[in-house]
């Protein structure tokens, strides 16, 4: 996989170089975001946990992904600025995983009706038309 640099800026407030790259990738699957950000580290001669990458895309077709990527002085740096799913994409940080709700108590099952025989039924039908 070969890396080439479209731009790179230094930005100084937020303690972080900031990278738009295309990785040409012939004959070869599209690379992982880990693959990614270690070529990157080692080009750049920083640790990979200071590599954060931001997006990614590819073609279909077309063997090179282009993306953005920011390498930060520290990895303080880095957990300041980033936005919590960029760390949890990176591995800088763990998914919080939700707590699991507590289960519904289940309702009483209702009691059925005693069956009134085909008879009874007939006669309260004729003892209501009587009282009218």
């Amino acid at each position: 996989m070969e890396m080439e640099f479209l731009e790179k800026k230094d930005n100084v407030l937020l303690d972080r170089i900031e990278i738009r790259f295309r990785a040409i990738h012939q004959n070869e699957p599209t690379p992982s975001r880990d693959d990614i950000r270690e070529n990157i580290a080692k080009s750049l001669k920083a640790s990979k946990d200071r590599v954060i990458l931001d997006s990614m895309t590819s073609k279909f077709g077309l063997s090179q992904t282009i993306g953005y990527a920011k390498v930060y002085k520290n990895i303080e740096a880095a957990r300041k600025h980033e936005r919590k799913h960029i760390l949890i994409r990176n591995r800088l940080v763990e998914e919080e995983k939700k707590k699991e709700k507590p289960e519904k108590r289940e309702k009483p099952e209702k009691q059925e009706k005693p069956e009134i025989k085909e008879k009874e039924k007939k006669s309260e039908k004729v003892a209501k038309t009587e009282k009218e």
